[in-house]
């Protein structure tokens, strides 16, 4: 085994991947571009300009436990950016449980987040290893905001609302449609409890005239980093779309989901949400544009007689995940990590050290104003 590559990205020829890769590169990492077709890995990888020159190896292999574990053996870093991950991410994780490695990934769906809190936290940290979902803008950039307020003495109530103006990866689309089916969360009195299906809720954010639709979008992982947090009695997440006609449209597939489909079975409602997943994004979007792929986040926390606001603009969510992947490799190699186990992005790495990661590549800013 060549340990030359420390680090994998595993389903480097899809969307995220590329980005993840393009960042890696930029900060002179090696790496392993998996995934199971030789042959695409090979294409994409050589379409990428960024990668020329760049020390890398394309590897294929299959998506079960002891062909990831003949390929992560002997590695540090391990992110995954294949799903949707409900469905094809536990091989991955039981293999780097198995071999020593640490776990990133760029989950939206809470469902997964939960399951690898409970079912492989524990196991993790006795391993001394790092299991870390969502590092990437969804939900990592509202846990940046949230950090930042609850710097401030008393605050613990957390208010989060995502604006996105991207186009949505053929992967992405698969994974928001099965998760926002499931069970959705957010924090009322430091318990869980569940939004319910298919309703929307109108927002307006920071900079806008206009209200928005949004949606639990499957609860967010706020609640999950949140869950137990002594800091915080109570924390909600909303999603909308600056294309509020597509994101419409989303919502009546919910509608029709809870009309037509609730009463399925698990697997059968997997494969529907598949389905339509595939009818909506039938070709990957093109690389985010700074210009014109604008996000804002904003994030309302409260205490007992205080407040504060804090206001994240930026630009290109996708490309975010990928920064924030390639920073995470990064800091792993250099032994700059705080915590193992199930841990969010900001407790491992410290939110100000990952707003400053993404602010010094020029995708992100942050306001902060008491209200």
């Amino acid at each position: 085994m060549d340990n030359h590559y420390q680090v994998v990205v595993y389903g480097a020829s899809g969307y995220t991947g590329k980005l993840t890769a393009w960042k890696l590169a930029e900060r002179g990492i090696p790496f392993v571009a998996a995934g199971r077709n030789a042959a695409r890995l090979e294409a994409e990888m050589a379409a990428l300009p960024e990668l020329k020159g760049h020390d890398y190896k394309c590897v294929a292999v299959d998506n079960d436990k002891a062909s990831l574990v003949e390929l992560f053996r002997g590695r540090k870093v391990v992110i995954n950016v294949v799903g949707p991950f409900m469905q094809l991410g536990q091989p991955v994780v039981e293999a780097c449980l198995e071999v020593g490695c640490h776990y990133f990934d760029t989950t939206g769906e809470t469902d997964w987040m939960f399951f690898l809190k409970r079912e492989y936290g524990p196991r993790f940290a006795e391993k001394g290893l790092v299991l870390c979902p969502a590092n990437s803008y969804m939900w990592t950039e509202g846990l940046l905001a949230t950090e930042i307020a609850l710097e401030t003495p008393g605050i613990d109530s957390l208010n989060v609302v995502y604006l996105a103006d991207s186009g949505v990866s053929v992967a992405s689309t698969k994974s928001f449609l099965r998760m926002c089916t499931k069970p959705q969360f957010h924090i009322q009195n430091r318990a869980l409890v569940q939004w319910e299906f298919a309703k929307a809720f109108q927002v307006l954010l920071p900079g806008e005239h206009e209200f928005l639709n949004a949606l639990p979008w499957g609860g967010g992982g706020e609640p999950v980093w949140y869950e137990g947090d002594p800091r915080v009695r109570n924390c909600k997440t909303l999603v909308s779309f600056r294309n509020q006609e597509a994101f419409n449209g989303v919502l009546g597939l919910l509608q029709k989901f809870e009309n037509e489909c609730r009463h399925l079975s698990t697997e059968d409602q997997e494969q529907t949400t598949n389905q339509w997943g595939g009818d909506i994004t039938t070709a990957e979007p093109g690389r985010e544009d700074p210009e014109v792929n604008r996000c804002v986040l904003s994030c309302h926390a409260r205490g007992k007689t205080n407040s504060v606001s804090v206001i994240l603009r930026g630009s290109s969510p996708y490309i975010q995940t990928g920064v924030l992947g390639a920073e995470a490799a990064r800091r792993i190699l250099r032994g700059q990590f705080d915590a193992v186990g199930f841990a969010s992005p900001a407790k491992v790495f410290g939110a100000r050290n990952l707003l400053g990661a993404l602010a010094e590549e020029g995708y992100l800013n942050w306001e902060v104003k008491s209200v």
